[in-house]
């Protein structure tokens, strides 16, 4: 072997480098270990003070909860600016660790409100007269008590509030003139503006994706809830929750304004904390200028002594220690803060005492944002202020500040007489990342359109020398001084951005504005659909599978079969490694490619060690047959890997969520395994060649394994034609007359989310409520383990009130005797009184948009045309290609058939869901590895044996390779067994389609591929003769 030292070398370090990225994963964890130990002894100090006992006892699991959570993020968002590991921050160490879908680990689920009402008063151009406003407002007041829609409520509504007035009155605006006439009809204009909101609410969720889409996110759910306004995203593993709070709520309103002076506004400020400081003793006031509803400080302040019980156990711990101090203030701390309300919060714009220049009138702490907003909206501390005046702050940290905490406040001036902005976004026809000449920061370069360019050009003229501030959605984000007047229409937005940061606003812009806004309704963390005891078996069962695959190896090929199991080993680390080095999110899709790539990791020793030992037999030297082992191997391992790589680039450049997520696991795994089964091993054997030391290959019982095997297998192939014709046609008339069972990605269903008053499990609610619909829930951990969400199909074609008001009834009844507290059905539907029982009822639609299927669907028939084409090409006749082809169908319409078919017979659910979809894929790349093995021997004795008629060399190789082909499925069997006996029983499913998968794929390409293409050659043999 040559280069042996630089291999080893270039394998050490990749070791290492793997290691070093994995390491980030192990301090993420060890962070949040730390702050859940923190936050738990905060609950422990909670429940040991006066105020927990005031508690009302169906609160305290929400309530613990709550303030578990609070804790534990503060903990993090003390900690994120700090080094905590090899010199980088929590949120640098954060960005570098491992991410995990949804289905393994904890997203970011968020619903969004499309603000109807909004949208109402923008269509009335803001007609501000008291019948609409009244109409308006006991809407929204009836839409918080019934499930109508607010355009119905508001018709009700203005019936009863509108005077008799016709609605083309307060509709007919110049913009609405073609649609809207004085004379149409009440019915009519509710139908326009009916059409208008679902047309709103249908581009925002165009927009929303196209921004989801560019966040780079593997496996997005995107979804709208019924006709309700509301759009359910979901993103798992996201690193940054708030940066994609900002990216889903922005309007792409951008604005530019003109701007006040620091020296300006400095008299009213003062003017104002003054006034601040005499209203003190006015109890609403200070509320307003003072109170903090959190949790946290809630908390702190009902139990000093055992918050000081906290502080004592964990005095070790310089920033608990720093988290619980803040938790109360100082005598004169308190007291600076009474005579000063304004300024302890924001600091003037200053230096030695001298104001400084620029529209930026202060600094604060981005928490203490909101108190100098509420401040500053008092109505007494407003009139203070020039009418035209309007606060802002600055979309992110000031540049000057290391911390990364103080946000600047910008004096924006509104100096137009309808109080709005003089140019907006809305002539923005394009945007784009850009950098400077000198030091090459970011900034987002926009263009104009006519009409915006000839209002830029007059804005920036009039202001010369002033600043003018770049608004986006009511956040600063730069606010440069007009050193001339800017004509063409070209602009660029400077700010000291982050690549990151100049992508999204570009994305945001490039978007377009949302028709309506669109604001965050329900914000919470989604457990893992395998709930925390499935995630545990489902990692105990990898575990045993791949201790079952080490001793498979060890027990069949003896010393061989330990170089194996390091070779295995280091794949599994080189792959980790690469994972996290790209920045995947590894989903449940992506397990099964890692199941697919560790059993081929095997396969390609097995097919090494089998040449191994057909050298032997044949007399060689062990060195010399350790050679020629590998050199007659590399061929069929590089045509087995390559086929299933073309596999997962079609899929990744053709599909999109979860089977993109396979295909990145995927095409690693691959690279890595051909990378340590060729090369480690390799290295291993040279090494104890060089010391004269023997290498064992076989044993007792494996030496004689399916050796000199004579099996006539084209003769017997009209039979297997005919078994396989039969299943087949089974498969697909329960295909045709049963159908399947479909899950609810599919199908869509009803979706509720429960608050209990205890901790509850997702497998014991799933359980109850399976018994009580007879039918598979679904039921997943929504935020802590007191809040559950549970998604049913029952009657889903049914969307009347009448089918609602029933699946709530037998969701009461399976689940009521899982609160601690009693509760009557009227509580369990309705938490205004009290905050448990159904806390939100949607329908949902089914959760993969239409396009992530249709690109599934097709990323899978390219593949198998391009694995045609690929063993058409490599073996130099489209009968092999066709023969590879036919056997993949054939797996798949049997694997499909037998989900239509044993769906509701078998005791675990075999929803057609995504996991399914990712089976059917392992099972498609898993198949043709062995079709390929088998073919590439065929082609060594045709070469070898050119006198020989093709049936002899198949039969042949179907013998050699009979040893390799039972082994490879052996050793992945013994991995999906497992999951399936100990991984859970959400998995158990995805398991069973894998185990049939192996078993068919098996079969095909001994009894189904290879015979089809030893016909077709005769056929085409025989055309060729008559020729």
């Amino acid at each position: 072997m040559q280069s042996k030292g630089a291999i080893k070398l270039v394998a050490i370090l990749i070791a290492l480098a793997c290691l070093y990225q994995l390491s980030f994963t192990w301090a993420t964890k060890h962070q949040e270990n730390k702050s859940a130990e923190y936050a738990e002894r905060a609950v422990e100090a909670m429940k040991a003070s006066p105020e927990y006992a005031k508690v009302p006892e169906v609160d305290k699991a929400y309530f613990l909860d709550s303030l578990r959570k609070e804790k534990s993020r503060n903990y993090l968002d003390s900690v994120s600016a700090q080094k905590v590991y090899l010199g980088f921050t929590y949120k640098e160490v954060k960005e570098k660790a491992i991410n995990l879908g949804l289905d393994l680990q904890a997203g970011m689920n968020v619903l969004l409100q499309v603000q109807v009402r909004d949208l109402i008063k923008a269509l009335a151009d803001n007609n501000e007269s008291e019948e609409f406003t009244k109409a308006l407002d006991l809407a929204g007041k009836r839409e918080l008590e019934t499930r109508q829609d607010y355009i119905t409520l508001f018709a009700e509504a203005w019936n009863e509030v509108g005077g008799g007035k016709r609605l083309s009155s307060i509709f007919g605006t110049y913009e609405m003139r073609e649609k809207i006439k004085p004379e149409t009809s009440d019915e009519e204009v509710i139908k326009v503006i009916r059409a208008e909101a679902e047309s709103a609410v249908a581009n925002s969720f165009n927009v929303l994706r196209n921004r989801i889409d560019r966040f780079g996110v593997t496996q997005p759910n995107i979804q709208r809830i019924g006709n309700t306004g509301r759009i359910l995203v979901e993103l798992p593993g996201v690193k940054e929750p708030e940066r994609v709070r900002k990216l889903l709520q922005g309007t792409a309103s951008l604005e530019f304004w003109t701007t006040y002076e620091n020296q300006e506004i400095y008299p009213y400020l003062a003017e104002a904390n003054t006034l601040l400081g005499r209203m003190g003793e006015d109890e609403e006031a200070e509320t307003a200028a003072t109170a903090d509803a959190s949790v946290t400080d809630a908390a702190a302040k009902a139990a000093p002594e055992a918050a000081a019980e906290v502080a004592a156990e964990a005095a070790k711990d310089s920033t608990v220690q720093a988290l619980e101090a803040a938790d109360s203030l100082s005598k004169d701390e308190a007291a600076f803060i009474k005579a000063n309300p304004l300024f302890a919060y924001l600091s003037p714009n200053q230096s030695n005492g001298q104001l400084m220049q620029g529209a930026c009138i202060g600094f604060a702490h981005y928490k203490d944002t909101a108190k100098i907003n509420k401040m500053l909206a008092l109505p007494q501390v407003k009139a203070l202020f020039p009418s035209e005046f309007i606060p802002m702050w600055t979309v992110k940290a000031s540049d000057w500040d290391k911390t990364g905490s103080l946000f600047e406040l910008v004096a924006i001036k509104a100096s137009s007489r309808d109080g709005k902005a003089p140019l907006d976004g809305g002539v923005v026809s394009d945007a784009r990342v850009s950098y400077g000449n000198t030091g090459g920061a970011p900034s987002v370069s926009m263009s104009m359109n006519a009409e915006g360019a000839r209002v830029w050009a007059r804005l920036t003229a009039d202001n010369i020398g002033k600043q003018i501030a770049i608004v986006l959605d009511g956040m600063v984000y730069s606010y440069p001084r007009v050193n001339g007047e800017i004509s063409g229409g070209n602009s660029e937005i400077t700010g000291n951005f982050t690549v990151t940061e100049a992508e999204d606003l570009s994305n945001v812009l490039k978007s377009g504005k949302l028709p309506a806004p669109a604001t965050i309704v329900q914000e919470q963390v989604v457990g893992p659909s395998l709930g925390s005891e499935s995630i545990n078996a489902g990692m105990i069962s990898f575990v045993i599978a791949f201790i079952l695959v080490l001793i498979y190896m060890l027990i069949f090929y003896q010393g061989a079969g330990v170089a194996a199991n390091i070779a295995l080993l280091c794949n599994v680390l080189f792959l980790f490694g690469s994972l996290v080095s790209f920045g995947a999110v590894l989903t449940l899709p992506g397990i099964a490619g890692l199941v697919l790539t560790m059993g081929m990791a095997v396969d390609a020793n097995v097919i090494i060690y089998e040449r191994i030992k057909e050298e032997l037999r044949a007399g060689k030297a062990l060195r010399l047959a350790i050679k020629d082992g590998y050199n007659n191997a590399y061929s069929a391992i590089i045509d087995g890997n390559l086929t299933t790589i073309i596999t997962g680039i079609v899929l990744f450049a053709f599909g999109s969520g979860p089977v993109q997520g396979f295909a990145t696991t995927l095409v690693i795994g691959i690279i890595t395994s051909m990378l340590t089964s060729i090369f480690i091993t390799r290295l291993i054997f040279e090494a104890r060649l060089a010391k004269n030391k023997n290498i064992t290959f076989d044993n007792s019982i494996s030496r004689n394994f399916l050796k000199n095997t004579k099996i006539d297998f084209i003769k017997a192939r009209k039979l297997c034609y005919g078994i396989s014709l039969a299943v087949v046609i089974v498969a697909v008339a329960s295909i045709a007359f049963k159908g399947f069972s479909y899950g609810v990605d599919f199908t869509g269903g009803r979706t509720l989310v429960l608050r209990f008053d205890k901790d509850v499990t997702p497998e014991q609610i799933r359980e109850l409520a399976n018994n009580e619909f007879g039918e598979t829930v679904e039921v997943k951990q929504f935020g802590g383990a007191s809040q559950m969400k549970i998604t049913t199909k029952y009657k889903i074609t049914d969307n009347s009130a009448e089918v609602d008001k029933e699946v709530e009834s037998k969701l009461y009844n399976a689940l009521k005797g899982c609160f601690a507290q009693e509760m009557t059905f009227e509580e369990f539907t309705s938490t205004v009184d009290n905050p448990n029982g159904i806390i939100s009822s949607d329908k949902v639609g089914p959760t993969i948009a239409n396009d992530i299927k249709r690109d599934a669907v097709i990323a899978v028939i390219i593949a198998l045309l391009a694995i045609f084409c690929y063993i058409a090409v490599r073996f130099k006749n489209w009968t092999w290609g066709a023969g590879g082809l036919v056997a993949l169908v054939h797996d798949s319409v049997i694997v499909i058939g037998f989900f239509s078919l044993f769906s509701g017979i078998l005791p675990f659910s075999l929803d057609v869901d995504q996991t399914f979809i990712a089976a059917v894929l392992t099972i498609i790349g898993y198949s043709i590895n062995d079709t390929v093995v088998i073919f590439d021997r065929i082609r060594e004795y045709k070469t070898l044996y050119p006198k020989r008629d093709l049936k002899e060399n198949v039969n042949l190789a179907l013998n050699s390779t009979l040893a390799r082909t039972v082994n490879s499925s052996g050793t992945t069997l013994v991995v999906m067994l497992a999951i399936a006996l100990f991984g859970g029983e959400v998995i158990r499913g995805f398991a069973v389609a894998l185990i049939v998968g192996i078993l068919v794929g098996t079969y095909s390409s001994v009894f189904v591929g290879t015979p089809i293409m030893y016909d077709l050659n005769e056929r085409k043999a025989k055309r060729d003769e008559l020729k």
